[in-house]
Order: structure tokens, then C-alpha cells, then sequence
């Protein structure tokens, strides 16, 4: 049975250990950080649990760092990641359709920022087929608009910015 709710005090150093079992650095400490913006209201946690057992979450940060979604108020969905091991079972599904209605609740458009190295290549399907559609201001590095002749690193601070109409 799949269960999805809210980051818990307990979570942080099981999913440490979750994410380093298959090699990928998520330290306890960025979920404390999650916990303490998730108790002054700054960000929600969506945890996915099935069967009791830790699968994947996703965070909204209400004012989001990439300034025009903050600007117009635009909440953005931030930091999604379903253990491998769990995919291709609508997990992922679930817990975008959780973040959504809950952005609903006070907003009428979702935003979200997806990398663009092959990495990324799932997520960038999966929210065009959710209905996300770039934001219309080419790419951002850090949060911040690359200008054109500008050189910016390929990694996980490249994204592109996409809306979602809830």
C-alpha cells in the first residue's frame, strides 16, 4: 500500500542511508534542513512510503529561489527523486499529483526547473506529459537567466523553467 505524507523526525538519516546505498549523496543534514522549512512553513515534504518502506519524495518551495516564479508568486515543485528500485510503479505520478493539489490550494500555476543533461531525460518527459510548458526564458544557471555567448557549467544548477496551469 502506497502512503504518502509529510517528512518525519525520523526520516532524515534512514534516507540518508537509502540514497547512499545506491551511491547518490543526500546527507541527513539536507532533510533536517527539509524538517526546519517544512515547521516555519517555508516548504512542504511529500513523502512516499509503500508498504512502510521509503520510496521517493517530493519538496514545493513556497517562494521559490529562481526569482521570475518568486516574482509572480509561483510556487515550484523542487528536489523529486523515487528510488530507482521503486520506478515504473506510479509512485512518482502519485507524489506529482499530491504536490499539485497541494500548490492548488494557493496557487493557480505549479512551476518546476528540470536539468538538462541525459540524467534528466525522464523527468523532462514526464512533465511535458503532466502538462508543464517552458516558461518562455530560455535556460537559467543557479537560478539565474544564461545570456546568450554566456559559458555556464552542464550540471545539476542548468535547468529549464517550465508552468503548469492547475
Amino acid at each position: 500500500m502506497l502512503e504518502i505524507g509529510p517528512l518525519r523526525e525520523d526520516d532524515p538519516a534512514r534516507f540518508e542511508t537509502a540514497f547512499a546505498a545506491i551511491g547518490w549523496s543526500k546527507p541527513a543534514a539536507q532533510f533536517e534542513q527539509y524538517l526546519a522549512e517544512q515547521a516555519q512553513g517555508r516548504r512542504a515534504v511529500l513523502v512516499a512510503r509503500l508498504d512502510g518502506e521509503f520510496a521517493g519524495y517530493v519538496t514545493v518551495d513556497w517562494v521559490s529561489p529562481y526569482r521570475p516564479f518568486a516574482e509572480a508568486g509561483v510556487p515550484e515543485v523542487r528536489d523529486f527523486n523515487v528510488l530507482p528500485h521503486f520506478r515504473r510503479r506510479g509512485i512518482g505520478t502519485r507524489l506529482m499529483d499530491a504536490a499539485e493539489a497541494l500548490i492548488a490550494e494557493h496557487s493557480p500555476t505549479a512551476g518546476i526547473g528540470v536539468g538538462l543533461y541525459p540524467d534528466y531525460g525522464p523527468a523532462q518527459r514526464l512533465y511535458v506529459l503532466r502538462g508543464y510548458v517552458p516558461d518562455a526564458r530560455g535556460i537559467a544557471w543557479d537560478n539565474t537567466s544564461v545570456a546568450p555567448g554566456q559559458t555556464v557549467a552542464v550540471d545539476d544548477d542548468l535547468a529549464l523553467y517550465f508552468t503548469k496551469a492547475l
